[in-house]
């Protein structure tokens, strides 16, 4: 019955769901208006059946999934693999994460005949989700055609716990649809056990999100960018958000004052933010030059206008603030600047890394701003304070190191089922 009114409900905000991808979100970035019947689960192009498929929503579960998917491919070579997404920005880092020649598709919208279509055509071996995508039709489709659903790197907020409360019916059917879960910690698999999920199907595996290794290119294309700044002292803003970067800007003002020389990097977190911040830095006080053209060094201000550089950024940086902290968004990903060994800043709001800032602050790996104005004094006290930037950043790079080991955990896993 769950099920039921989930899918007549979903059927009924269809029209608001289309406008909503293909009107409002299309016209902001016209990506999602492309491939757009594959979100009805009409494909145009052959897809292997019995594949292992992997699914990373946007471009920060594909960045945390590539070297799962990588380890997976070199192990499993001759396993026809599939990664789906939900928006264009995941589409573009898969490709440019993994290859052109990887198969790859927008996962359908979880309309009863649109995941059945997409079950029934790839038939695949493996259901393979990467963090809390609980889709209710997708996973049941899946189990009556004798597809293993995994749910991996999964984390569940005490937030989202209570609105999965809320429908407990229908969280109860999504927890019986679902063959394992690797989860970030105890906590977390408490909670999938509060919603109906049977404990033996819980295993505590860590995130994979601290398994970062850096490659000798993604090294050296951080230190030749460092080389280009001149010995500036320069921090990243990555992954900002509107009503965040006007903040970003007051605080550099204020480091200006102190280090004339500073240079800033803002990253905005989405590719349809890159033209109004471009407007909002010609209309204000500070020079800026954008990555995507010609580096002016004597400018104030870089804007990141490229797609899949942030890790290489935060790698030329001397300290990184770690955006969607200041407003609440729940803060973003700071353990590519931690394996650059990068001191790292914080806004408050911090709940979507419940897993990560506890332990990266408890060992003085990061440092919490309430404000702009804190943002501005602790970039001032770090650029002047050489030794207690060496100790913030490696600091940082322990607290990664010390809890890595969850891709290897999680491709036990996976092959435990694959070889079933």
């Amino acid at each position: 019955m769950a099920r039921l009114l989930y899918s007549l409900l979903l059927a009924l905000l269809s029209p608001f769901i289309f406008i909503y991808l293909y009107g409002i979100r299309g016209k902001k970035n016209a990506g999602y208006r492309q491939h757009f019947l594959e979100r009805l689960g009409f494909y145009n192009k052959q897809l292997a059946q019995h594949a292992v498929v992997f699914h990373c929503a946007s471009v920060g579960e594909v960045l945390a999934a590539t070297p799962l998917i990588k380890a997976f491919q070199k192990t499993y070579p001759n396993e026809h693999l599939i990664v789906t997404c939900n928006t264009p920005t995941g589409r573009a880092q898969i490709k440019q994460s993994l290859g052109s020649e990887i198969t790859l598709c927008y996962l359908p919208i979880d309309f009863y005949y649109a995941t059945a279509r997409f079950i029934n055509r790839l038939q695949p071996k493996l259901l393979l989700i990467l963090e809390t995508e609980l889709w209710p039709n997708l996973f049941a489709h899946a189990k009556e055609r004798g597809c293993i659903v995994q749910v991996l790197n999964a984390r569940l907020s005490e937030k989202s716990f209570r609105g999965y409360k809320k429908v407990a019916p229908l969280s109860k059917f999504i927890m019986q649809n679902i063959d394992v879960l690797a989860s970030h910690n105890l906590q977390d698999a408490e909670r999938f056990i509060a919603l109906g999920l049977a404990p033996n199907k819980i295993t505590v595996t860590g995130s994979i999100k601290f398994d970062i290794q850096l490659s000798d290119t993604e090294k050296a294309a951080a230190n030749e960018l460092k080389t280009l700044f001149a010995k500036r002292p320069v921090w990243v803003a990555g992954s900002t958000h509107p009503g965040e970067h006007e903040q970003v800007f007051s605080a550099h003002q204020k480091v200006l004052a102190v280090h004339p020389n500073a240079l800033l990097i803002i990253a905005p977190r989405h590719p349809e933010q890159f033209a109004k911040v471009d407007e909002l830095l010609t209309c204000s006080s500070l020079s800026h030059s954008c990555r995507s053209k010609s580096f002016d060094n004597k400018c104030q201000v870089l804007l990141a206008d490229t797609l899949g550089e942030l890790k290489m950024l935060f790698g030329s940086a001397d300290v990184a603030y770690i955006g969607g902290s200041l407003i609440e968004r729940g803060g973003h990903n700071p353990l590519e600047a931690a394996a650059f060994s990068v001191p790292i800043l914080t806004g408050p709001h911090t709940y979507n890394f419940a897993h990560v800032y506890p332990e990266l602050l408890a060992l003085k790996g990061a440092l919490v701003v309430n404000n702009s104005d804190e943002l501005a004094a602790s970039i001032i006290e770090l650029f002047s304070d050489a030794t207690k930037r060496a100790a913030l950043g490696m600091n940082a790079l322990d607290c990664l190191t010390r809890n890595q080991g969850a891709i290897d955990k999680t491709l036990t896993l996976i092959s435990h089922h694959l070889q079933r």
